[in-house]
C-alpha cells in the first residue's frame, strides 16, 4: 500500500495545533507541562479566538512559554501573572486573558496576587500546574508538597510539624464570590486529557460571558524532581497526589459541588 493512501483527512488521529510554533519543549520528557501547552493551544484555536486571546507566562517551567505559541505571551515577574492578567484585561476587557501558573509561582510567592485576583472576580483563566514541588529551580519543597514526600530541601520528607502541611489552595479560591469556576484534572491518560479540555474551554467560554474568574488546576508529575522515570511518576502521583488533591469540579456556575472533607 502506498503510503499517500493512508495520509487522508479520513483518517487523521492526531495533528499539532497551527498554534503551536516548530519549537522544541524545554519540559523535561514524560512531563506534564508538554501536553497541557498544547491542549490549551486546540482549544484557543478551536474557539477560534487567536487573534483576541493573551497569554500570561511567569517565572517558572513555563517561562519560555512565549516561544511555543503564535498568539501573544507576555511574560510576568515570578508571582505576579495574576497583577499583570487584571492590568491586560482591565484596558483590553475584550481580549480572552490566561495565566500559566506553577505551584511555587501561584501558591507561594503569587499568593496575594492570586488571593485578591479572585476575590475581585477579575475576569480571567488561570490555568495551575500542580506538582508538588519547585521544577524548574532544582526540586525544591512547594506549598503544595506531599507530608513525607522527600526534596532537595527536605531531603528525609516533608515534616508538619516544623514545614507546615501541604497547602490545598484551590479549594480555598473557590470560596470567594468573585471565582465563577474552578476544576481540577490530570493528562497521565488520554481519557484525562480530554476532559481537561473540556473544562479549558469552559473556563474560556465563562470569560467571554463575563462570569468572573475561572480556575483550572492540573495535577501533574515531576519525574526529574521526583527522581523517577515518568510512568514512575505518573503511578505514584495517582497513588498519592489524587489523595490529597482529588481530580474534578469543585465549583461550577458560581456554586460549590464537591465537598472536601469527603472521605478519599
Amino acid at each position: 500500500m502506498n503510503p499517500q493512501d493512508i495520509i487522508k483527512p479520513e483518517n487523521l488521529v492526531y495533528k499539532k495545533s497551527r498554534l503551536m510554533s516548530d519549537n522544541t519543549f524545554n519540559f523535561c520528557p514524560g512531563c506534564g507541562h508538554g501536553v497541557v501547552v498544547r491542549t490549551i493551544a486546540e482549544v484557543i484555536e478551536e474557539m477560534g479566538i487567536e487573534h483576541d486571546v493573551i497569554g500570561i507566562s511567569p517565572v517558572g517551567c513555563s517561562v519560555f512559554l512565549y516561544d511555543f505559541y503564535k498568539f501573544d505571551v507576555v511574560e510576568a515577574a515570578h508571582g505576579r501573572a495574576c497583577a499583570v492578567a487584571t492590568g491586560i484585561k482591565r484596558v483590553q476587557p475584550d481580549k480572552f486573558v490566561f495565566t500559566y501558573q506553577g505551584d511555587g509561582d501561584l501558591a507561594a510567592i503569587g499568593t496575594g496576587e492570586t488571593m485578591h485576583a479572585c476575590n475581585r472576580g477579575e475576569n480571567i483563566v488561570i490555568v495551575f500546574i500542580n506538582n508538588g514541588i519547585y521544577g524548574m529551580t532544582g526540586g525544591q519543597m512547594a506549598p503544595t508538597t506531599l507530608e513525607g514526600m522527600k526534596t532537595t530541601t527536605c531531603p528525609r520528607g516533608r515534616d508538619v510539624k516544623t514545614m507546615g502541611y501541604p497547602l490545598n489552595i484551590t479549594p480555598l479560591l473557590a470560596q470567594l464570590d468573585g471565582v465563577c469556576y474552578v476544576t481540577r484534572h490530570s493528562v497521565h491518560t488520554p481519557a484525562n486529557v480530554r476532559k481537561l479540555k473540556k473544562a479549558l474551554r469552559q473556563a474560556f467560554e465563562n470569560q467571554r460571558d463575563k462570569k468572573g474568574t475561572s480556575i483550572v488546576e492540573v495535577v501533574s508529575n515531576c519525574n526529574s524532581g521526583w527522581g523517577m522515570t515518568p510512568k514512575a511518576a505518573n503511578d505514584w502521583m495517582v497513588e498519592n497526589m489524587f489523595k490529597k488533591y482529588p481530580l474534578g469540579d469543585i465549583k461550577v456556575d458560581g456554586k460549590l459541588v464537591m465537598d472536601m472533607n469527603a472521605p478519599r
